[in-house]
Parts: structure tokens; C-alpha cells; sequence
């Protein structure tokens, strides 16, 4: 029987044997689109197991499930083999029936390109690739940072794409773990050390109050306008945009009322 079943693959191309795993998976999917951990093991997306970002993603983005949505995500997977990787973009696509999947990848990933799903080969730092891509796209409603994970690359990427978020969009960064690691530029030493991942968000929270600033004539940065929520996690940040220009209950232009 073994032998049956082993003579009866080799009659296929790999092309071939993906087409009918893709067939598979989809069809097990269609049973589990709103639940993205299932979705994620039937897809063997690493946002789940290797890591445990799938239930925060659910808590998240639901309310863009059935919206048509544009999506960027940095990073496809696979390293610099064309034909590995892509299994959260297949992911996402199941989940946002209606939405529209695109990624950039420093290699060449094309070959997972398919119905609602477009890759560009280019860097996340590479700010006039970005912005060739976003004309060509426009603004999007979900960016998610699964790329290089390098602590420079993470916010240069941020301070560029996130103006290009819709309002009412979220930013998502994944693996900020390396925050810590000084292979990519990250310190174990010292915790406020300029440059690092979470130094930099971690300063973006007094953004949120830069109403209640007592600093006379105060000039407002973008993300003091638009940041209006965080979220922290494990290895993972979530930031909401949208128009953060709830007033201080004791401040006017950033000085005391009698000021």
C-alpha cells in the first residue's frame, strides 16, 4: 500500500502537490474562517504556537472582518526561498473575506501571489520603494511589522507607514522582543537606551496625554495628533490612529486655565 501511495505522488509535480494542499487547507478552512488560531494551524502560520499572537489579532481586528480592507503586511516568511513562506497571508485572506492582502519582502516572492493577495520585492527602509507602493495601493486599515524585527528597521518602517494608515486603522508590531537582543540592536542592559524598540513606543504613550503638557505654546508632532491607543503585549504592540484631540479637563493650549 505504501508503495502504491508513494508511486501514485511521484506522478505529480510539486506545483501540483501544493495546488491540492492549497485545495485542502482552503476547504478546512472554510469550516473555521472566523477563528484565527484555527486558521493559523490549518495555514501552519507561526502567529500561532511558535508564538501566541493569534487571540490578541482576534481581539483586534475583528471589527474588520467582513470590511474591504486593505492589509500590508512586512515580511512574507521563508527566508530567501521563493516558493517558502506566505502561510499568514493565506491566513488573512481566509479571515477578511473581503479584504485585500498585500505584502513587501526584501527577496523574491511572488509565487504566493494569488486572488487578493500582492507581494512587492523591496526593503522596509527603502523609503521610496514604500512610497511607490503605497501610491500604487493607497492608504491601508491594517499594517502589520513581521519583517526584519531589526530595532532601526521597526521605527523608521513605523515613522513612515503609519501616516499612511487610515484613521480609525491599526499598526501592529510582532517579535519586539529583539528590543533586548543586541544582534538587532537591542540591549538587556538598559532599558531606556535611545534607539531601542520599546524605548521609542514607550515615549509614544505620553503622546496620548500631550493635552495635559504644561509647556506654554506646545508644537504637536503627528503622533501627538493621531495616536489615540496602545497596546502592549508580550512580544507584540498594537496602535490605533485616529484624531486624539480630546481637551484637557484642566488645561487650555497647555497652560493652567488662569494661566
Amino acid at each position: 500500500m505504501k508503495n502504491f501511495i508513494d508511486n501514485f505522488k511521484s506522478k505529480f509535480t510539486s506545483h501540483q502537490k501544493d495546488r491540492v494542499k492549497s485545495s485542502i487547507n482552503n476547504f478546512r478552512a472554510y469550516f473555521a474562517s472566523n477563528n484565527l488560531t484555527t486558521l493559523a494551524k490549518i495555514y501552519r502560520s507561526d502567529k500561532w504556537g511558535k508564538h501566541f499572537y493569534t487571540p490578541h489579532y482576534q481581539s483586534h481586528f475583528k471589527t474588520f472582518r467582513f470590511k474591504t480592507i486593505n492589509l500590508l503586511e512586512i515580511g512574507v516568511g521563508g527566508y530567501e526561498s521563493p516558493f517558502a513562506g506566505g502561510n499568514s497571508l493565506r491566513m488573512w485572506k481566509k479571515f477578511f473575506p473581503f479584504g485585500k492582502i498585500y505584502s513587501i519582502d526584501i527577496h523574491n516572492k511572488t509565487p504566493h501571489e494569488e486572488r487578493r493577495i500582492k507581494i512587492f520585492q523591496g526593503s522596509q527602509v527603502d523609503e521610496l520603494f514604500l512610497a511607490s507602493v503605497c501610491d500604487q495601493i493607497g492608504e491601508f486599515d491594517l499594517i502589520i511589522d513581521d519583517g526584519s524585527h531589526i530595532n532601526e528597521h521597526v521605527i523608521q518602517s513605523f515613522e513612515f507607514l503609519f501616516p499612511k494608515l487610515k484613521k480609525g486603522g491599526i499598526y501592529v508590531v510582532e517579535d519586539t522582543q529583539t528590543s533586548y537582543w543586541e544582534d538587532y540592536g537591542g540591549t538587556s542592559k538598559d532599558f531606556n537606551c535611545k534607539g531601542t524598540i520599546y524605548h521609542y513606543f514607550k515615549s509614544l504613550i505620553d503622546a496620548l496625554n500631550h493635552q495635559e503638557f504644561m509647556i506654554r505654546s506646545y508644537e504637536k508632532s503627528y503622533f501627538d495628533k493621531h495616536i489615540i491607543a496602545m497596546h502592549f503585549y508580550h512580544n507584540m504592540i498594537f496602535i490605533y490612529k485616529g484624531n486624539n484631540d480630546e481637551a484637557s479637563n484642566f488645561l487650555v493650549n497647555n497652560m493652567k486655565k488662569n494661566g
